[in-house]
Formats: structure tokens, sequence, C-alpha cells
């Protein structure tokens, strides 16, 4: 018993060290995307909160900037090493719920066999964070569930506090865990016990600090994310496209399962998959109802899929296993990794330059070499300064250390709380280039007395199958650009 345990980890460690490192590999080398380009901005000013986010991750990529230097492998080095330990929480949580080692190793292989986290989790998002601490609490939980002290509590809080200012969609946990222990024919009756209690106060103890800074800061944040909820209008086509996009994401074969199990957990108080999935429900029957009036992110569920492959795998366990259905699972799982590395493959090496701005791999591609061309015209023109519209397009310029001017996003200024050392001198002249579907000369005389169109600048490998900006020669602003910005409607228009 002892060596089949003994296999079963180092068996288990190898696969997610192998795929740890096949991770690592790619991301320092495809360039970061604009979002990551924001966060990385983010990570210069560390605080307990930002416009769009709470702030867990900005510190990941300050530690791992310090850690691997301020490159995109820098940026990216924590997410990646925290998929690969919920990997192995994954296979911890199976064991804790009663699963055999064959069973927990094969969770965590159905994990990363997912499009989400065989894909996504080389990338810098609040969901990075948001996902690990999420599946650590429902490993701490786990443990609970399976004997061990109650002091597993306050780990529980911790790391679901953790989870909150991670992501606000974390909130979803609390209620979830309150939902299995009334359902649980065992747990319910900890509820009577300090533990569950003190692990709140523990997760919001710790979500108070972004409390405490929204409150500083106008409810900056909280008022961006909470505002989407409500609902405007009925649109029932997002909901199938949501179904649609999490069945191939989640992997068609553990969405078939994961869907299985879902009666299974709330008819059986006692079923182990209870803890899994009710933790789950309360998220989930959130992101439905947002489907039936507004777009479901492909990434918003992510931190749900964990616990979906937990309980597919023990619905496989229990179930007789014929040598047909064994090769099926084991032809979808292989099909999910084979569209990951065909993907990330594609990513870091590929393009399709005859799609033009089409091209799904473009919006990475050739922003040093942009950079430098807009440099060169803004050296040319003599402009003070460089403005964008949109953030990504500020952020993505930054990154690149070609700009030897103060950059400036000119609307959505409460991005930017903190003091810039570089504050561009609003006498010279500036140059506006965004995308040109973003900004027209019309749009800018709003908010600048002279406005002059220069030739549109190219970003891609050629001017036939790039992407066109426009560039515009900006002069004596109406509006504080630094304090107030333009309109937030500035590039919102729709374009014909």
């Amino acid at each position: 018993m002892k060596s089949e345990h003994s296999s079963a980890f180092w068996r288990l460690g190898a696969f997610v060290i192998a795929v740890t490192i096949l991770r690592l590999a790619a991301a320092a080398i495809i360039p970061l995307t604009e979002d990551e380009a924001y966060y990385r901005l983010w990570a210069q000013h560390l605080r307990f909160g930002y416009f769009d986010h709470p702030p867990m991750v900005a510190w990941w990529i300050s530690i791992g900037q310090a850690l691997a230097g301020p490159t995109p492998l820098g940026v990216r080095l924590l997410p990646v090493l925290g998929a690969g330990l919920a990997s192995i929480l994954v296979a911890a949580i199976a064991r804790d719920l009663g699963a055999s080692a064959a069973t927990a190793f094969r969770a965590t292989v159905w994990y990363n066999a997912t499009t989400t986290i065989g894909l996504g989790s080389i990338l810098a998002t609040p969901d990075a964070p948001a996902t690990l601490f999420w599946v650590l609490s429902l490993w701490a939980l786990g443990r609970i569930r399976a004997g061990q002290k109650p002091q597993w509590w306050l780990i529980a809080g911790l790391t679901a506090g953790l989870a909150c200012i991670s992501k606000y969609s974390s909130l979803f946990l609390g209620p979830g865990v309150f939902l299995w222990l009334i359902r649980s024919e065992k747990d319910w009756k900890s509820l009577r016990s300090p533990w569950p209690w003190l692990a709140a106060l523990i997760a919001g103890a710790v979500f108070s600090t972004n409390l405490i800074w929204n409150a500083q800061h106008h409810w900056l944040t909280m008022e961006k994310q909470f505002g989407r909820v409500a609902p405007v209008g009925l649109h029932p086509r997002h909901l199938v496209d949501f179904a649609i996009t999490q069945f191939f994401l989640l992997n068609p074969l553990i969405a078939t399962l994961a869907a299985r199990t879902i009666p299974v957990a709330w008819k059986d108080r006692s079923s182990p998959l209870s803890l899994p999935l009710l933790t789950s429900l309360p998220f989930g029957a959130y992101l439905l109802l947002h489907a039936l009036h507004d777009r479901v992110q492909a990434h918003w569920p992510v931190p749900l899929f964990a616990g979906l492959v937990i309980a597919a795998a023990l619905l496989v366990e229990q179930d007789a296993q014929s040598v047909r259905a064994k090769a099926l699972r084991a032809m979808a799982i292989g099909s999910g990794y084979l569209v990951s590395l065909g993907l990330l493959t594609f990513i870091a090496f590929g393009s399709l330059p005859n799609l033009g701005r089409k091209d799904p791999v473009l919006t990475l591609r050739d922003w040093p070499s942009f950079a430098r061309q807009i440099e060169a015209r803004r050296q040319e023109v003599g402009a003070g300064w460089i403005g964008t519209v949109a953030y990504g397009t500020a952020a993505q310029l930054a990154n690149t250390e070609a700009i030897a001017a103060p950059l400036l996003q000119v609307i959505e200024r409460d991005r930017y709380l903190d003091p810039d050392p570089h504050r561009p001198d609003q006498s010279q002249p500036g140059l506006i280039v965004d995308l040109d579907r973003r900004v027209e000369a019309k749009d800018l005389a709003t908010c600048f007395a002279h406005v002059d169109a220069l030739p549109q600048v190219v970003r891609g490998p050629n001017a036939k199958h790039g992407v066109r900006y426009d560039v515009f020669l900006v002069s004596s602003p109406v509006v504080d650009l630094m304090d107030h910005g333009c309109p937030n409607d500035l590039g919102k228009k729709p374009r014909k």
C-alpha cells in the first residue's frame, strides 16, 4: 500500500512538473496581452485596489518580476506556478473525498485537459490568483470533511478572503460553503461550533482591506464591477453562447460527466460530490442569470472548473468502466491536450497575416516596432507627449520602453490614481494614436482646440495585412488632461 501511494505521488509530481515547464516556456515566449501589459503598470504602484479589480494580480506580478525580471515570464511566473499548485490540490481534494490514487491522478490530468486551464493558465489576469485561492479553500474544506482538525476552517477563511481580493466573483464562495453545510447530512453540525464563523470573520477581515480602499476612493472598483450586475433587457442568445462556449472550454467529456453529477449531489446529502458542486452552485447560478441579459466572458467560470472536474472523476470511479468507455475518455482528454498545445504553439510562433486585423495573433504582435514608429513620428512633428484612447494601447506602448516621452490615456483618468513623475507638459502639442475605429478628429475636437490628422501608422507585417492606427497632432487642451481627461465616451461611438 505504501509503495502504491509513493508511486502515485511521484507520478503526480512528474506530470505537474512537466506541464508547468511547458507553460513556463510558453509564458516566456508569448508577448503580453493588452490586459497583462495594463496589470503590469499596476505592479509599479502597489495598493489595495485599482479601477478595474482588487489588487492581487498586481501583487503577483510584482513578486514574479522581482524573481524573473521585467519580462513576460516575470509577469506570468506566479500564475503558471499557481496553476501547478492548483493541479496538485485537485488530486488532494479528490483523495480527501474518498477517491483512489488513480482517480485523484485522473482528476489532475482532466483538470489540465480543459482548454481554459491548458491555455489560459499562462496569463497574468485576476482569474489566476482567484482560481488558486478558491481551490485552496476547497482543499481546506476537504480536509475538514475527511475528519481533520477543525482549525482547517481558519485556512479556509484566509484563502477565501484572498480569493475575494483577487476577484469579486469569489464572493460567491461564501454562500456556496453555507449551502454545502446546510445540505450535508454530516457537516451541518459544524455550524454549531465557532469555527465556520471564525473563518467568515477572517475572510471578511482580509476583504475589508479592499473595502476600505474603495471607501477612500468613492467606491471606484465596486461601482464599475457591480454596475454590470443589474439586468438590462432579456437576451437569451447569450445563454446559448455561454453554454456552448463552456461545453468546449471545459472539455465536452468533462462537461457531460459534470452535468450528470449535479442531481446526484443535490439528492444525496451524504455524497462526496456535494462539496465540490454545492460550493460552486451560487456562482454558477449567477453566471446563468447574467447570461440571460449580457455576455459571460469565456474565462469568468474558471474557478468552478476544479470542482466540476473532481466531481466528474469521482463519478467515473463509481461507474462501471468498459473498455470502450475508457478508450473514449482517453481520446477526449487527449484531444484536450492537443488543442491546448496546438493553440499555444500557434500563438507563440504562428500567424495568419492574410486575415489582416482579424488575425487572432496579431493583437500580440509587433508592438516594439510599432512603438518605434510612433516615437519617430513624435520626434518628427515635435510633439511633447503621446496619448491614446484605449488603456490597452497605452499599456502596450509603455511595455515596449521605446517611447521617450510621457504616455497618457486621455480618457478614464480614474485608472491612474498614482502621481506620475513624468506628467505631460500640456502646453506642448501631443500625438494621439489609436485604432482607426476608436478615434476621430471631431471627437478629439471636444477636448483640444487644434486637431490635425496625420498619416496612419500600421502595426503588423505590412500595410495590406496590418492593423491601422489613426494619428493626430493635438494642442491647446480645453480640459485638464491629467486630472479629468477627455469625456469617457470618446472612442465608444459606433463606427460605420
